[in-house]
């Protein structure tokens, strides 16, 4: 019986079984490495969002903007 190969349909089963393991790896992988480039891209625009105000603030001491009555 050893010697009986596995049934055809067993081993395209077995085959497919292997490759949705690999693809969830994949996918896994993907979602941890995205996580990354998120907290990566927040970390840009927090460093932005910084920038803004202290250009908004260097504009006003300058007079280089006109700024609304009341908010001085």
């Amino acid at each position: 019986m050893a010697d009986e190969p596995d049934n055809l349909v067993l081993v395209y089963l077995r085959r497919l079984d292997e490759k949705v393991d690999r693809l969830i790896d994949d996918v896994q992988d993907l979602k941890v490495r995205m996580t990354h480039v998120e907290e990566g891209l927040a970390g840009v625009n927090r460093r932005l969002d910084r920038l803004e105000v202290r250009v908004e603030r260097i504009e006003r001491r300058l007079d280089l903007v006109v700024v609304p009555e009341g908010a001085r």
